[in-house]
């Protein structure tokens, strides 16, 4: 079992939850993890702690959610865009400037709207229980920067493995090419793709900045990472438990902020000191050509719904 002692009894039992994650340890998530699982041991006195397997020491992003949804593992961390695929909620996500600022994203996830979202997968085993910042995510090419949606026009750009991230790079003009995060690097070398888009502290770690010069700030999307709960394992604790946990969990986002905030600063610093042109696009042509893409979700209740509400917060 990857969880352990539920089978102890008396009010002194101590409890021990696994946490698993596919980071490298010096990533803010993995840090705010560590944070959160010094915090539960403190609130708990000890009687609840949280061992952590990063670096897919326990499996991919996908098998560590479904060990979640059995009640083999407590907790992980998800993309939102992975969670498409158990809510059409977790959708809106994934649509372009859908958020008006990071304050704007950051108030919506805080409120009654993340919260929403947070528990909509409760009948999938899976709950939320705080959002990490991923930061947005933003065009980096091989040939030429991305000043206009013009310019993506008869590019191959490489996208999640998500319906809104194939959608909005066809709404902007590109061609969308679905491939996986390990296979980008050697796909945009051979020329398969023309470039991607992600967040600046992917765009150094992952090394593309070696083969893409250009990076271009039109910030289109901002998914954030989701820490998820087991329900199995969650309905197994008293409310004492559960509190500790969530407190833990809140802290600990506060905590990655920051943490994402220094990352993002030093990342575009390293990737500008090796070459990379960071230009920073004016984002009305990009906003006024994806109102259709969010318009054509007019006939799907749930997510409208979102849309209207997140657009409703000032």
């Amino acid at each position: 079992m990857l969880i352990n002692c539920f089978s102890c009894t008396g009010p002194s039992a101590k409890k021990e939850l696994k946490l698993a994650h596919g980071l490298p340890v010096d990533h803010p998530v993995h840090q705010a993890m560590e944070f959160m699982a010094q915090r539960t041991a403190e609130l708990s006195e000890g009687k609840l702690t949280i061992e952590i397997y990063p670096a897919e020491q326990l499996g991919s992003e996908q098998q560590c959610v479904e060990l979640l949804q059995i009640g083999s593992l407590a907790i992980t961390k998800v993309s939102a865009a992975v969670m498409e695929s158990f809510t059409d909620a977790y959708k809106v996500f994934g649509l372009p400037y859908i958020f008006k600022s990071k304050e704007h994203a950051f108030k919506i996830m805080d409120g009654p709207i993340g919260k929403d979202l947070l528990l909509s997968t409760e009948d999938k085993w899976i709950r939320g229980l705080t959002y990490y910042d991923a930061g947005s995510r933003s065009f980096y090419t091989k040939s030429k920067p991305i000043n206009h949606p013009d310019d993506l026009a008869g590019l191959k750009i490489r996208v999640m493995r998500s319906i809104t991230a194939v959608e909005m790079t066809k709404a902007l003009g590109g061609s969308p090419t679905p491939i996986s995060w390990g296979e980008l690097y050697t796909a945009l070398q051979s020329g398969v793709v023309d470039g991607a888009e992600n967040n600046p502290p992917s765009l150094y770690t992952s090394r593309h900045y070696e083969v893409c010069k250009f990076y271009s700030m039109d910030e289109h999307t901002t998914i954030p990472d989701v820490l998820v709960f087991s329900q199995i394992i969650w309905d197994k604790l008293s409310a004492q438990e559960q509190e500790w946990i969530q407190q833990a969990a809140d802290e600990s986002a506060v905590l990655q902020r920051k943490l994402w905030a220094e990352s993002e600063k030093k990342s575009l610093e390293e990737v500008q000191k090796a070459g990379v042109k960071v230009n920073y696009p004016d984002k009305a042509p990009f906003i006024e050509k994806v109102q259709p893409l969010l318009e054509s979700y007019r006939d799907n209740e749930v997510i409208y719904s979102y849309i209207k509400r997140i657009q409703a917060v000032e």
